[in-house]
């Protein structure tokens, strides 16, 4: 597939649907995206965190389901992905990803919602809960994080299978890899991360996404955000799973083969045992688009679960006619 001078029809459909926010000292452009209502309060706004190499994007084939549980649902594309500005020289790191989410939030008029993170936006959520944690959480958001759904991240460094193309990314030549890509390596690598289950045009549309604002020159910069996971992963991001009182969901596609099914069973035995574990047995690492209809009832169900839940503790309690 040659490099597209423009951006395909689906992704310029996408974009029309939102616009864009500037954030950050520099004043980079981000791509949000606002559906439903704007004065949905936290408990029925939900934030979608997408991951590495993708973009909002990802989500296309769920928003519609996702919105008619919640009265808003709003997407980003982090730094250096999708539709955003893609600077050159600068670090991508995971926590100025999580700054530059909640500036984009703030200019939507967020002050809390439920959160969904997928791949890598699973650790800059990670960041954003050790934060309400500690307090560390601006004002505005007042709300905060009434639940977390974790999808298909390498979470646990140790357990994660990475791709051979991360792993050159990381090296000394992925400068020149990453700007020299081409999209039958690309290809064969997203297959092998998702089981060989995701269609060939939604690897088609994330390459485009990807190549767009000349994506491909920082690859090699993003791609450090794995050094942050090692670095942080046992003293900030698992302690902080481990202290949250937020329920936690971890919905993982069976056939993941980078980010496998082991990790979210690791969280659950070892750091987070209230959480809630999904296997969807037919979906790999990009779940929620090689699987959009099983994930979405996934994800939904927990939601109502845990609204069932909150209902009946608000409900007054009969306890019958004193004896």
């Amino acid at each position: 597939m040659p490099a597209a001078a423009s951006l395909p029809p689906e992704l310029l459909d996408w974009e029309s649907r939102g616009r864009y926010v500037r954030v950050g000292a520099a004043a980079h452009r981000l791509y949000v995206q606002s559906v439903g209502a704007g004065d949905a309060p936290p408990a029925d706004t939900l934030l979608l965190v997408h991951g590495f190499p993708e973009s909002s994007f990802s989500f296309s084939r769920n928003v519609e389901a996702l919105a008619r549980r919640f009265r808003r649902v709003v997407l980003v594309d982090l730094l250096g992905f999708g539709l955003s500005d893609k600077p050159l020289d600068h670090s991508y790191s995971l926590f100025e990803q999580a700054d530059l989410a909640l500036e984009a939030w703030r200019q939507l008029g967020v002050a809390g919602g439920h959160v969904l993170g997928h791949d890598m936006g699973d650790s800059v959520v990670t960041e954003l809960l050790a934060r309400q944690g500690r307090d560390l959480l601006p004002g505005w958001f007042g709300g905060g994080f009434p639940t977390v759904t974790f999808t298909d991240g390498s979470m646990v460094m140790e357990l994660a299978r990475l791709r051979m193309s991360q792993t050159l990314l990381r090296s000394p030549l992925g400068r020149f890899l990453g700007s020299r890509g081409r999209y039958g390596i690309f290809a064969q690598q997203v297959r092998s991360a998702s089981g060989g289950k995701l269609a060939e045009r939604d690897i088609e549309l994330m390459w485009a996404a990807l190549r767009h604002n000349d994506g491909q020159r920082v690859q090699h910069r993003i791609i450090r955000y794995l050094d942050e996971r090692v670095r942080f992963q046992n003293t900030r991001w698992l302690p902080a799973l481990t202290a949250t009182d937020v329920p936690v969901h971890l919905c993982w596609g069976a056939l993941d083969r980078v980010s496998p099914p082991a990790i979210a069973e690791h969280l659950k035995a070892r750091v987070c045992p209230s959480a809630r574990v999904t296997l969807l047995p037919r979906a790999g690492h990009f779940c929620q688009q090689e699987d959009p209809e099983s994930w979405n009832e996934a994800v939904l169900r927990f939601w109502e679960r845990d609204r069932q839940s909150l209902l009946a503790e608000q409900r007054p309690q009969h306890l019958g006619a004193p004896g």
